[in-house]
C-alpha cells in the first residue's frame, strides 16, 4: 500500500480535479480512479472523511492511500515512439511527452518499457522484470533522449558511467523569469520534501549533492530559454534547482506556479544531447534529439 501526503500552499478548487491534475505526471490516475479512492475514504483531508466536490484551502493536508500494481511481468505493446541509435549491446530512444518510462502505481501498461518488449529482442535484467534495460529515466512530461541496456554486461557499465559523470547530459529549458547572467552553476543538495513525499526540494537533511550547470541561450519579454549540464542525476533535479534561484521551468505542474498546472505539455524540459563513449567499444557517441513541435511553438509564443 502506498501512502501520498500533501500540504498545500494554495487553495487549490475541487479535491478530485486538484488530485487528477496534480498526480498525473507520476501516477496518471483517471479522475473517475481519483474520485473512486475519494469515495472509498482512501482520501483524507485534514484526517476528514470529505466528497470528491470538496474545496481544499491553502494549509489543507490530503492524505491518500493507494495499492501498489501487483510484481507481474511487463507485457509487450505497440507504443510510439522513436530509437535513434541501436547495435547489439544498447540502444538509444527519443522519448515522447506523456509517456512514462516503466509499469508503476497507476500506470501497469502504456510505458515506454511495454514498447520496448515489443519492438526489440533482447534487453538486460537488472531493472526486474518491470524494469528491463533502464538505466536512468525521464520524467512522463519530459522529452528526449534516454539510454537503454540490451544486457547486463552494458547495464552495469552504463550505471558506473552515470555515477562517474562520464556521461554527458544536455538538456533544453524554458524557465519563468529573465535570467540575468549569461551562465551560471548551481551547487544545492536535494532531498525529499518533508511536508509533500511527491515532491523533491533543497535541503541539507537527508540529500545527496546535486550540480547543475546551465547556460543562457535567448532571452524573451518574461521568459528565458536555458541549456542545461547535470553533473549529478538527482529526481527532478533541473525542475527542482531552477525553482531554487527562482526561475521555474514553464508548465512544471510541481514546482512552477499555479497556473502552470493547466499546462497540457507539463513542463517544458529537453533531454536534447547525449555524449559518451560506448562502454563496450569504447567509439564515441555523440546524438541530438530536436525540439518537439510544442517546445518551438511556445518559444514562438514568447517571441512575438
Amino acid at each position: 500500500m502506498n501512502q501520498l501526503e500533501i500540504k498545500l500552499e494554495h487553495d487549490a478548487g475541487r479535491l478530485d480535479k486538484f488530485l487528477t491534475e496534480y498526480l498525473k505526471e507520476e501516477y496518471d490516475f483517471s479522475r473517475s480512479y481519483v474520485q473512486k479512492l475519494i469515495e472509498s475514504k482512501d482520501v483524507l483531508v485534514n484526517n476528514q472523511e470529505v466528497s470528491v466536490k470538496h474545496n481544499l484551502l491553502s494549509g489543507d493536508v490530503i492524505k491518500m492511500n493507494f495499492k501498489e500494481p501487483s510484481e507481474m511481468e511487463a507485457k509487450p505493446e505497440d507504443i510510439d515512439f522513436e530509437i535513434v541509435y541501436q547495435d547489439k549491446d544498447l540502444l538509444i530512444v527519443n522519448k515522447p511527452n506523456g509517456l512514462v518510462v516503466h509499469p508503476a502505481a497507476g500506470n501497469p501498461t502504456g510505458t515506454l518499457v511495454n514498447g520496448l518488449l515489443f519492438k526489440v529482442k533482447d534487453l538486460s535484467s537488472i531493472g526486474g522484470v518491470l524494469r528491463p534495460g533502464i538505466v536512468h529515466r525521464l520524467d512522463k512530461m519530459t522529452t528526449g533522449l534516454m539510454i537503454v541496456a540490451k544486457n547486463d554486461k552494458t547495464h552495469k557499465s552504463l550505471t558506473n558511467m552515470l555515477a562517474n559523470n562520464e556521461i554527458h547530459k544536455e538538456y533544453i529549458a524554458l524557465v519563468h523569469g529573465v535570467i540575468e547572467p549569461n551562465a551560471g552553476k548551481i551547487n544545492a543538495p536535494i532531498g525529499r520534501h518533508k511536508g509533500d513525499r511527491k515532491k523533491m526540494t533543497t535541503t541539507d537533511i537527508n540529500s545527496k549533492h546535486a550540480i547543475t550547470n546551465f547556460t543562457v541561450l535567448e532571452r524573451y519579454e518574461k521568459h528565458t530559454k536555458i541549456s542545461c549540464v547535470i553533473e549529478t542525476g538527482r529526481t527532478h533535479q533541473i525542475r527542482v534547482h531552477m525553482a531554487y534561484i527562482k526561475h521555474p521551468v514553464v508548465g512544471d505542474p510541481l514546482y512552477a506556479f499555479k497556473e502552470d498546472m493547466k499546462e497540457e505539455f507539463g513542463q517544458y524540459l529537453h533531454a536534447y544531447r547525449l555524449t559518451f563513449n560506448h562502454p563496450i567499444t569504447n567509439e564515441k557517441l555523440d546524438l541530438i534529439s530536436d525540439l518537439p513541435k510544442e517546445f518551438n511553438d511556445k518559444i514562438n509564443m514568447f517571441k512575438e
